[in-house]
């Protein structure tokens, strides 16, 4: 049974849809789960790669960071149950351009490369799958890239707060402050300073980590 949920959470990822239930059974199994509190390291910055990943529950941080000269970390996407992430390295053959970590309690379904090449060998259709979300990726840094030049940091918090409320007026904020301002790019007090200006606004509301948003257009098109 446990085996065949994870064939079905393959089969929704963007790299296996569409694929032979033989290739996802065989994937499947050669899969681990691993179990994260938040903080756990599934990798960093310049190891070697040897799997890809699948989020089972919970929630996993990309992030870039700077640390030969601060602290500092670009969370450059979330990923969430039924996300894909850690193939590039399957691809290119090079090290990890980003670390991976737990932001909450997490289970991660494992996928060596070795069982994922194979299937990608004699399979046209997961190589067209490949390419299709390569594309997407790019385009989403394509976007990444025109926001970091034409919104200012209050803009882009405000995209960052629409992003992460998940289409609800109310909702729990799934980051940290500091891990909010590295998804935006900016100082954690920066970043506070533009979500004061919302909530001075009456855009929005704070208690704690919970955030109602009252007037959903003036933060959309401030996002603009």
């Amino acid at each position: 049974m446990v085996a065949m949920a994870h064939e079905l959470v393959l089969a929704e990822t963007d790299f296996f849809m569409g694929a032979p239930n033989e290739i996802l059974t065989t994937i499947a199994s050669a899969g681990k789960v691993k179990e994260l509190v938040r903080g756990d390291v599934l990798f960093e910055v310049g190891d070697e790669p040897q799997s890809l990943f699948v989020v089972l529950s919970g929630r996993i941080a990309i992030a870039i960071g700077n640390k030969p000269f601060d602290h500092r970390e670009s969370v450059i996407a979330l990923m969430d149950a039924g996300d894909l992430f850690g193939e590039m390295g399957m691809l290119d053959k090079n090290s990890r351009s980003a670390g991976a970590r737990a932001l909450e309690t997490s289970q991660v379904l494992e996928i060596p490369y070795a069982a994922v090449l194979e299937q990608l060998n004699t399979s046209t259709s997961l190589m067209w799958n490949v390419i299709r979300m390569l594309s997407q990726r790019l385009r989403s840094m394509d976007q990444a890239l025109a926001d970091s030049v034409f919104l200012d940091v209050t803009g882009r918090t405000a995209k960052r707060l629409l992003d992460l409320s998940g289409g609800k007026d109310q909702f729990v904020l799934p980051v940290t402050q500091e891990e909010l301002a590295g998804m935006v790019g900016a100082s954690r007090e920066r970043v506070n300073k533009a979500i004061a200006s919302f909530i001075k606004l009456k855009w929005l509301e704070q208690h704690d980590r919970t955030y109602h948003i009252i007037d959903r257009t003036k933060l959309e098109q401030r996002a603009i």
